[in-house]
């Protein structure tokens, strides 16, 4: 169904792959957009137990994208330092393909929210979190992204390393 990578030698493996994707900040959501034009978005993101959760407006190109079609794909890249010498970039990245789906039950939106919230603030005292949750609950739209396909890749710079 999914592609095999052709550069077999600078597959990571999966624990390389998940370490990334906790330790990023940023990816690439990539959707099916208005006239069939692929549709690419940064967002800030968590990872947990094979699943991606972003959160943003209730409305707009992205949710009108997602009840189209329920196909996307994530970027995240870890690394990416330039070889000037060397015409290159020594990168590592990990590409997620999956199905997607906006968060409807309110069970569900409070834990990915948390999820997210701890994220990125992880010294919050909980009445804060709790206080700036609420503040944006109304307006809140969380969305997960369930992965079914997973690869990363590193430079074979950096491959040739583990030989």
């Amino acid at each position: 169904m999914f592609r095999e990578m052709r550069r077999k030698k600078q597959l990571l493996s999966n624990k390389e792959n998940i370490e990334i994707l906790e330790n990023g900040t940023s990816g690439v959501l990539a959707l099916l957009g208005d006239n069939k034009y692929p549709y690419a978005v940064p967002v800030s993101y968590v990872y947990d137990n094979s699943k991606i959760y972003f959160h943003g407006a209730k409305k707009g190109h992205k949710i009108d994208a997602i009840k189209k079609c329920n196909k996307a794909s994530f970027c995240v890249i870890a690394q990416d330092e330039i070889i000037p010498e060397e015409y290159t970039t020594y990168f590592k990245s990990v590409i997620i393909f999956g199905k997607i789906r906006i968060l409807e039950d309110e069970n569900e939106i409070r834990e990915a929210i948390e999820k997210l919230a701890l994220k990125y603030h992880p010294k919050a005292d909980v009445v804060n979190r709790n206080q700036e949750i609420a503040r944006e609950w109304k307006l809140l739209c969380m969305i997960e992204l369930s992965v079914e396909h997973m690869t990363g890749k590193e430079a074979i710079e950096i491959a040739k390393k583990k030989w």
